[in-house]
């Protein structure tokens, strides 16, 4: 949020309430406490009013400061809380000089001035980033003066911290805009908007620089970033209300960042084996019975082509009755026998499911009368809407019952025969609504898809085992890659679309994430054969890999087909089928290094598919590329992301290359 006008002033009726100086402070074993006015305190008669700043600097980790600030401390918000680590204690080091308070945690030190509240971040004697005059700040919007004012109403806490020459931003979620952040105004605030825009299905207040440290703001409400969008000097971030907390985690290396930051929210559960392989969904309105997912899966083991997973999109429920987990009797009359003979096959079977339960229902009825959905706040019933299924309402996961409720049900589905769950949706969640235990809905809607995706798997984990639990998930926020798999969202069948979904995959992974996914081939419209073969080879040169779509089918045959009816010659090894087999036996082929690969993330956080910077952070040519990647430390791969098949890349010694 943008709150200046140019470097001096600010926005009409916006004013700026920042430390004046540090007037006095405490030291205790594991938290600094400073009282900042924010004006000088020049006689006792100037401690009779205005506005103070409190600020309280810790260390949870060594290498890690967290820094608190707080104005009214008594307002008191029901928000939910990002699961964080419980802190450790003696990695804080505190002194008081006469000019300043030098705090440390490991080799990250951080110097307050007295003179006037300014925070300056070393690593040994070099200065990582500072946050000065007007930088942390207790921000109103539509300021008229003490005896006019609305309180939290329109208060804002704003922090800045400084950029080097040639610092650059990275992560803040799964964002399809350009790969370095700098320049962009970035609302942490989940949206279903697909790959083409600004707007995002996981976004994560965290990111980090080429300077050696990451950034966590720890608030699940929007969280709103001006990446040297505002003033070109700095990073900004701002919450509404009367308090901000965030992380500076010390690094310097990116691996070391995700190492400290995944300590912290939560590192990744290793996926089962089996979801690495190729997994084939029924796409999305297509239309779809026994004998068409029969078919299919005969298809590809006709044409060798192994499978691992089969995907039932919505389809398998009847319409108008998304989501009441019941298999639609007229395309699945017998679905424990169907699903049997698929697993004597060695296929895995998931299920698209969502939080969204359509007013058509049995289910839907159930719930309402025992208050396991959203309730509208005027007090009249149950929210609802007609956006996605006619008067639809939403599971309240801050209700155990509700939990309880929901994952019974898909329990039955379990119990069927299915292995895991696409956990599609999770950010169309309004703020006009009650939660079961009070929680501010504003500050929900970006975690609703955390209570959500964390039902779904601690259930998995209950019935399928620790080592079997695998999601297909849309939409997540921090602390999220502890429920993978996700994917990434409706791309479309074009070049500019693959490349943008690329963009995502690496920014998402530079936010804590290391299992990723994407529609092969694109989710909107149908690709040309071209396009097909390309997106394939770099979908299997992803952790995971599904052929999946809206309008049409996406097995490869029908990708040959299309090139016979417009006169192409079938070259024998190039074909669509030729390149899904070869691209799907090389994963396999692959698997002890993938897995292995895998292993990491539960370490350490250190994702599967990472930049070129994270790989070789010190070579300023790595910086800035988001057409390639590493797979790991050993593969570096290179989609073709254009028809003439031309493709340029930087090489690393050491690297072998797929492209």
């Amino acid at each position: 949020m943008k709150f200046s006008n140019g470097c001096w002033l600010q926005k009409e009726r916006c004013e700026c309430f920042s430390p004046a100086e540090v007037y006095f402070s405490k030291i205790e074993k594991d938290q600094v406490t400073i009282c900042a006015p924010t004006s000088k305190i020049t006689q006792r008669g100037d401690t009779l009013g205005g506005i103070n700043l409190t600020i309280v600097i810790s260390a949870p980790y060594e290498e890690v400061l967290r820094v608190q600030t707080y104005h009214h401390m008594g307002v008191q918000k029901k928000a939910p809380s990002f699961e964080i680590a419980p802190a450790e204690s003696g990695h804080l080091k505190a002194e008081d000089t006469e000019d300043k308070l030098v705090i440390s945690s490991g080799t990250l030190r951080l110097e307050v001035q007295k003179e006037n509240g300014a925070l300056t971040f070393y690593r040994g004697e070099e200065k990582i980033t500072a946050s000065g005059w007007r930088d942390l700040a207790y921000m109103k919007t539509d300021w008229k003066g003490f005896a006019y004012d609305k309180g939290p109403e329109d208060a804002y806490m704003r922090e800045q911290l400084s950029l080097s020459v040639g610092e650059l931003i990275y992560g803040l979620g799964e964002r399809f805009s350009a790969f370095v952040k700098n320049g962009q105004s970035v609302d942490i605030w989940n949206e279903d908007g697909g790959t083409a825009s600004e707007i995002g299905y996981k976004c994560v207040p965290f990111y980090m620089t080429n300077n050696g440290y990451g950034i966590l703001v720890d608030s699940t409400d929007n969280v709103s970033f001006e990446v040297a969008s505002e003033k070109v000097e700095y990073v900004g971030f701002s919450v509404p209300g009367e308090r901000i907390k965030y992380y500076l985690f010390h690094g310097p290396s990116p691996k070391k960042i995700m190492n400290e930051y995944t300590a912290l929210t939560g590192r990744p559960a290793l996926p089962p084996a089996w979801s690495f392989g190729l997994w084939l969904s029924t796409s999305f309105t297509t239309n779809y019975d026994e004998e068409t997912t029969t078919s299919f899966i005969e298809g590809m083991e006709k044409r060798n082509i192994p499978l691992s997973v089969f995907h039932f999109d919505c389809f398998w429920m009847h319409e108008f009755h998304w989501c009441d987990f019941e298999w639609d009797k007229k395309c699945f009359p017998d679905i424990r026998a169907t699903l049997k003979k698929y697993h004597d096959k060695g296929l895995h079977i998931c299920a698209w499911i969502n939080p969204y339960i359509a007013q058509g229902t049995a289910f839907f009825k159930e719930g309402a009368a025992n208050g396991y959905l959203l309730q509208r706040a005027d007090g009249k019933g149950v929210w609802q809407t007609d956006n996605w299924q006619a008067g639809m309402g939403l599971v309240d996961f801050t209700n155990p019952d509700a939990v309880k409720w929901y994952t019974d049900k898909l329990r039955t589905v379990l119990d069927c025969g299915v292995d895991c769950f696409k956990t599609d949706f999770g950010e169309r969640i309004p703020v006009d609504v009650v939660y079961h235990d009070g929680s501010d809905p504003q500050a929900m809607h970006n975690y609703y898809t955390y209570l959500y995706n964390q039902a779904v798997f601690s259930l998995l984990k209950e019935v399928k085992g620790e080592n079997e639990a695998v999601l297909f998930a849309r939409s997540a926020t921090a602390g999220s890659q502890k429920f993978p798999v996700h994917w990434g969202g409706d791309c479309s069948a074009n070049y500019p679309s693959m490349a943008e979904t690329l963009r995502g995959g690496l920014s998402f992974a530079m936010s804590g994430f290391s299992f990723w996914s994407h529609d092969i081939s694109g989710f909107e419209s149908t690709a040309t054969p071209d396009l097909y073969k390309r997106w394939c080879a770099f979908g299997l040169m992803s952790t995971h890999s599904r052929l999946h779509g809206s309008t049409s089918y996406r097995v490869p045959w029908l990708f040959d087909e299309e090139d016979e009816k417009n006169g192409v010659a079938l070259v024998p090894g190039q074909t669509a089928v030729d390149v899904v087999r070869e691209f799907t036996k090389l994963k396999l082929e692959l698997m002890p290094y993938v897995y292995q690969l895998g292993l990491q993330p539960h370490a350490n956080g250190t994702p599967v598919m990472r930049s070129m910077f994270v790989e070789f952070p010190d070579d300023p040519a790595c910086r800035t590329l988001d057409r390639q990647y590493m797979f790991g430390p050993s593969m570096l791969v290179a989609p073709v992301f254009t028809y003439s098949g031309e493709v340029s890349y930087r090489f690393r010694c050491g690297c072998a290359t797929a492209a």
